[in-house]
């Protein structure tokens, strides 16, 4: 995909320098082989400048997890966020009826998030989301298609800006495509991985 398509405030060099440097980052980090990743039109009025990624989980020919990330930024810093850089997400993937019938489902899948996060050593600040899980009968002409339940992730967090106030948005990137690898239920990639706590249970797989 063209990034430059996707919008111009991200490579502009109105841009400024701690914004450009962190679209950079996410631009040049190397991710799991069974993630793909690529640029998507961002949101235009969240914040003055955005970014944002879209990214899928296959396996074969089956897309086990789909989100998207973005990436906003405010020089003069804002309130909510109590920073200047924001990073806001969604991911969801299919679930099988005895996963999505735990009644600890939400609090595993929000400890997936910040497991992730914990696991890479990254800090982050005001952390919000909702987990959401959601069944699908059909009905009619569609009558023949099995029950199919779904977990929604929505979140967004602060992270730490480091040196020349660019925060680690190569980490993140990598803690959020654990991320959906865990809802995709992936094998952990390496030993950072191991403290994200798991369920027994593998969703089934979407058709591409």
């Amino acid at each position: 995909m063209d990034d430059a398509k996707e919008g111009d405030r991200d490579t502009s060099s109105d841009a400024p320098l701690p914004f450009r440097a962190a679209v950079d980052a996410l631009r040049a980090a190397r991710l799991r082989p069974q993630i793909e990743v690529e640029p998507t039109r961002a949101p235009q009025r969240l914040a003055p400048f955005a970014y944002a990624l879209e990214a899928t989980v296959v396996d074969g020919d089956q897309d086990l997890a789909d989100g998207r990330l973005v990436l906003l930024h405010d020089p003069d810093g804002h309130d909510a966020w109590r920073g200047a850089f924001r990073l806001v997400t969604l991911v969801r993937a299919e679930l099988e009826s005895e996963m999505a019938a735990d009644p600890l489902l939400p609090e595993v899948c929000w400890s997936w998030l910040t497991g992730a996060l914990q696991a890479r050593g990254l800090a982050c600040g005001e952390p919000s989301g909702t987990v959401t899980r959601a069944g699908s009968h059909y009905f009619g002409g569609l009558a023949e298609r099995p029950p199919a339940s779904q977990i929604e992730i929505r979140a967004s967090w602060t992270p730490r800006e480091g040196l020349g106030g660019v925060p680690d948005t190569a980490g993140h990137l990598a803690a959020w495509c654990d991320l959906l690898a865990q809802v995709a239920g992936l094998p952990p990639a390496g030993p950072g991985d191991a403290s994200v706590v798991t369920l027994p249970q593998r969703r089934g797989p979407q058709s591409r």
